[in-house]
C-alpha cells in the first residue's frame, strides 16, 4: 500500500462547494485521497502527518491559461520596459521611464556582448512615454555597426536600428504592411506585426522557439511559475518541433519538476497540416505535458494600434489595425479544427476580431455540429454583452486579460479607444452574467506572471493612477479566485483533474502566507506566495 501523507494547514480553501474549507488534506500517489480534519485519511490506512505547511494557507494550484514559455528565457535579452520587473531568480530590474534611459541602459548592455552578436531587447512600450516615437535614429546612438532590435512589451511590434533595416532590405522602396515610414518616405525603424518582423528575426537569429525550448528555459519557466503559485500553465503559441517535444517530455517527467505545461500549437500552415500536427502531438501527452490544442492569431495589440476594432475605431484616427490571419483563413481554420474535434484558443484583442472569430466558430458548428469543444476566446478585451451572449450560445469560453486595466487602462482611455469603451474593457462581470465560463490571465511575459495580481485587477479594476475604470465590471474575490483555478482548468479541459482540492484530483496546491478570501480585496495582490505543491511534492521558496 502506498504511503498516505496528511498535510496540515492553517486553512485550506478548496473551491469545492461541498466542503469549502478544511484544515487537512490526505495525499496518496500524488492525488488527493481525502479532505477534512486531522483524521481525514485514517479510514484509508496508516498515515504520516506532515506539519511543514501548518503555518500556511492552501488553495488549489493556480492555473495560468495564457502565458508563453519565453517568460523565463526572455531575461537572456536586455530588459527595456517602463515597469519594474522581477526576473526568475528574484532580481529586481528597474523600469526605464524615457527614451534616454532606454538608450543608456541598452548601451550599457551592448558593452557585454561579443563583437558579432546582435543586441536584442524586450519589454519596451512607447505608450507610456511623452517623447517622440522610438526610432532607428535613437538606436543608432547605441551602434551603427551592430544590428539592434527592441521587441515591444506586447510582442506585436519592434523597433530596429539602421543596420538591422539594411540587413532586412527595408528602405524607401519597401511597400510592405507593417513597415512604418516617416514623412521622408524612409522606414522609421518601427515594424508592426508578424509579417514585417519575421525578416529581422530570421536575420538576427531571434528565435523565441529555440529560446524557450532549452532545458534551462523550461526550468526557468518552472521557477517563474513556482514564485507565482502556479502549478499548471500554458505555452500559448508553440511550433513544437519533434526535438522540442523530446526535450519537454524529458524535463517535465522529472519527479521534482514543479509544473504541468500545456503547449498549444500555433496555427501556421494549411488547416489540414495544422490539424494533422495537433492530432499527432496529442498522442505524446503525459501528466506534466498536455498537447493537442491549437492557437489562432487573428489581430494585433490595442496599445500598439494594431488590433482590429469596430467603429469608431481608434482615438486620433489611427488606421484600424492589422490582420495576422485574414478572416477567410480564420473561417477555414475553424471549420477544419471543429471537424476534427480539436480545441482552439483564438487571440482576439479588438472587438472586430472577436466578432469575426465568433462568426467563424458559428459557421464551423453549422458545418460540423457538436458541443464539448470549449473553444477559448483569448484576451477578449473589447467584447461587449452582444458578443458574450453569442459566445455562450456557441459553448465558447473567455480568457480575459484583466492585467490590462492596471498596466494600460489610463492609456486606453486617453489614447487608444476612449473613455466609454475603456470602462467596459475586459468585461468579466458581463461575461459571468451571460453565463460564459471565464479564466483570467497575464499573457506573461507581456505582463508579469502572477494570478493573485490578475485576480486583484479583475476585482478592483484600478489603473496605475488609482482610478477605478468601469466599476460595473468588477467581480468578487470568490469569483476571481474561481477564475484562476477551476475556471482556467475548465478552459484547458483539465477541470476533472485540477482546479479544486477534492478527493480524486491531483494534489496541486498554492502555498500562501495569508487567506485571500479574508483580506481586504484591495490588498489581494499582496498576499504572499510561499511556494507550491505539485502532485504531492512540496516546493517552498
Amino acid at each position: 500500500m502506498s504511503q498516505i501523507t496528511v498535510f496540515e494547514a492553517k486553512k485550506i480553501v478548496t473551491m469545492d462547494p461541498n466542503r469549502s474549507a478544511a484544515t487537512h488534506v490526505a495525499v496518496r500517489e500524488g492525488k488527493i485521497l481525502a479532505v477534512g480534519g486531522a483524521d481525514c485519511g485514517d479510514q484509508w490506512g496508516d498515515v504520516i502527518h506532515d506539519k511543514s505547511l501548518s503555518h500556511a494557507i492552501l488553495t488549489p494550484g493556480f492555473v495560468e491559461g495564457h502565458a508563453h514559455m519565453m517568460a523565463g528565457a526572455m531575461w537572456r535579452y536586455a530588459y527595456a520596459g517602463y515597469h519594474d520587473r522581477i526576473d526568475p531568480k528574484g532580481k529586481l530590474w528597474t523600469g526605464m521611464r524615457d527614451i534616454d534611459a532606454v538608450v543608456d541602459g541598452l548601451t550599457e548592455f551592448e558593452g557585454t556582448l561579443a563583437k558579432d552578436e546582435p543586441l536584442v531587447g524586450w519589454g519596451f512600450d512607447p505608450i507610456f512615454l511623452s517623447s517622440e516615437r522610438l526610432g532607428a535614429k535613437h538606436l543608432d546612438q547605441i551602434s551603427t555597426d551592430r544590428p539592434v532590435a527592441i521587441m515591444f512589451s506586447n510582442f506585436h511590434l519592434m523597433c530596429v536600428n539602421s543596420k538591422a533595416l539594411e540587413m532586412a532590405g527595408y528602405d524607401e522602396g519597401t511597400n510592405a504592411e507593417g513597415v512604418v515610414k516617416g514623412p521622408d518616405g524612409k522606414p522609421t525603424g518601427e515594424l508592426q506585426e508578424m509579417a514585417s518582423m519575421f525578416p529581422i528575426m530570421r536575420r538576427l537569429g531571434i528565435d523565441f522557439r529555440g529560446l524557450s525550448q532549452t532545458p534551462e528555459a523550461i526550468d526557468d519557466y518552472g521557477e517563474v511559475a513556482q514564485r507565482a503559485g502556479v502549478t499548471t500553465i500554458t505555452d500559448l503559441f508553440s511550433s513544437i518541433e519533434d526535438d522540442d517535444l523530446a526535450i519537454m517530455l524529458k524535463i517535465t517527467s522529472k519527479s521534482d519538476f514543479p509544473l504541468r505545461i500545456v503547449p498549444v500549437l500555433g496555427a501556421m500552415g494549411t488547416p489540414s497540416e495544422v490539424a494533422d500536427r495537433a492530432e499527432t502531438l496529442a498522442k505524446s501527452s503525459s501528466d506534466k505535458l498536455r498537447l493537442g490544442a491549437v492557437k489562432l492569431m487573428t489581430d494585433g495589440s490595442i496599445q500598439g494600434w494594431t488590433a482590429r476594432v469596430k467603429w469608431p475605431h481608434y482615438v486620433g484616427g489611427h488606421p484600424n489595425g492589422i490582420w495576422n490571419t485574414p478572416p477567410e483563413q480564420i473561417f477555414a481554420l475553424c471549420a477544419e479544427m471543429q471537424k476534427r474535434g480539436i480545441q482552439m484558443h483564438i487571440h482576439v484583442n479588438g472587438d472586430e476580431a472577436a466578432e469575426a472569430s465568433i462568426d467563424a466558430i458559428e459557421a464551423a458548428l453549422r458545418l460540423h455540429p457538436g458541443q464539448g469543444h470549449r473553444h477559448v476566446l483569448q484576451h477578449c478585451q473589447m467584447m461587449g454583452r452582444d458578443l458574450y451572449e453569442r459566445a455562450f450560445e456557441l459553448g465558447c469560453c473567455a480568457n480575459i486579460f484583466s492585467n490590462h486595466i492596471w498596466y494600460f487602462g489610463d492609456q486606453h482611455a486617453a489614447l487608444t479607444i476612449g473613455q466609454d469603451r475603456a470602462e467596459r474593457m475586459n468585461a468579466a462581470r458581463t461575461a459571468l452574467d451571460t453565463g460564459v465560463n471565464i479564466a483570467l490571465h497575464s499573457d506573461a511575459p507581456v505582463t508579469p506572471l502572477g494570478p493573485l495580481f490578475t485576480a486583484w485587477c479583475a476585482v478592483n479594476r484600478q489603473t496605475m493612477t488609482g482610478k477605478t475604470l468601469g466599476a460595473a465590471q468588477c467581480i468578487s474575490v470568490d469569483e476571481a479566485l474561481y477564475a484562476i483555478t477551476m475556471g482556467a482548468a475548465y478552459t484547458l479541459k483539465l477541470d476533472s483533474e485540477i482546479g479544486s482540492i477534492e478527493a480524486g484530483k491531483t494534489a496541486d496546491f498554492a502555498v500562501l502566507g495569508e487567506d485571500p478570501t479574508a483580506v481586504d480585496p484591495i490588498t489581494l495582490k499582496d498576499v504572499p506566495v510561499l511556494g507550491t505543491v505539485s502532485g504531492g511534492v512540496v516546493h517552498l521558496l
